[in-house]
């Protein structure tokens, strides 16, 4: 009998010691989500997006929206890829600036102009656009239209913002860390701008794919309005005018 407690014992003090160790062992084993978060990431050898042509070597995702498209080879060192980065940045967000206000120019620019003209400011205006509803542009014609005042405001705000960039890339930007992101003037005076690294990336990638269809956006309502001689307000009014007009 005294035999068969002592066993019994052991067996308890066994079982007991084994599940506290697993305890412990499973509470400090990381999630799930950080253990596959912590593999290292492996590159394909192949572009992305052009995935018949090995990926260029300086595009390693370093930065939001890279996708390995480079056929040209233009950042062939970290220094080009940085220039293009910003370059790029700067004329998505122009872009996406342009393709909002060519349409509204279309469709307000006429009404603006004659609501300020009969205000009895003193004014005198004409509408930009031409007969044909179409916005000012290198293949419509009419830039020559737009005030000076207008264009040396555009000149001194493009320069400042250059400058800007420029002292960031050589300085390492604004932050305490020295990193420099193309593209980041500390600009965010709403506040939407994320403070942990997930919303970050998710902000800098949706930036670039809204800046990336702009560009190719105000590239189409150019060329468009060039070959029908049609404003693209009018062209695709579905588009642009409230569902109850049509």
């Amino acid at each position: 009998s005294h035999t068969s407690s002592l066993l019994q014992f052991e067996m308890t003090n066994s079982l007991t010691t084994t599940s506290t160790n697993n305890i412990i062992m499973t509470n400090s084993l990381p999630p799930l989500a950080m253990v596959a978060s912590s593999k290292p990431s492996t590159l394909s050898k192949y572009s992305a997006s052009l995935p018949f042509l090995r990926r260029p070597q300086h595009l390693t995702q370093q930065y939001a929206g890279d996708v390995g498209f480079d056929p040209l080879d233009f950042a062939k060192t970290p220094e080009k890829l940085e220039y293009y980065r910003e370059a790029e940045v700067k004329h998505a967000r122009i872009a996406m600036l342009a393709a909002a206000g060519w349409p509204v120019s279309e469709l307000f620019d006429a009404k603006i102009t004659a609501a300020v003209n009969d205000a009895d400011f003193g004014l005198s205006l004409s509408p930009l656009v031409d007969g044909s509803d179409r916005a000012p542009s290198l293949l419509n014609g009419g830039l020559d239209h737009v005030s000076p005042y207008f264009w040396g405001f555009c000149l001194g705000l493009t320069a400042a913002i250059d400058l800007k960039g420029i002292r960031n890339s050589r300085y390492g930007g604004d932050d305490d860390d020295g990193d420099y992101l193309p593209g980041d003037y500390g600009f965010d005076p709403l506040r939407v701008y994320p403070s942990e690294k997930e919303g970050r990336e998710r902000m800098q990638l949706a930036e670039i794919k809204h800046g990336r269809l702009a560009m190719l956006a105000v590239v189409g309502f150019a060329t468009q309005e060039f070959v029908s001689q049609v404003g693209v307000v009018d062209e695709t009014p579905a588009f642009f005018n409230p569902l109850f007009h049509f």
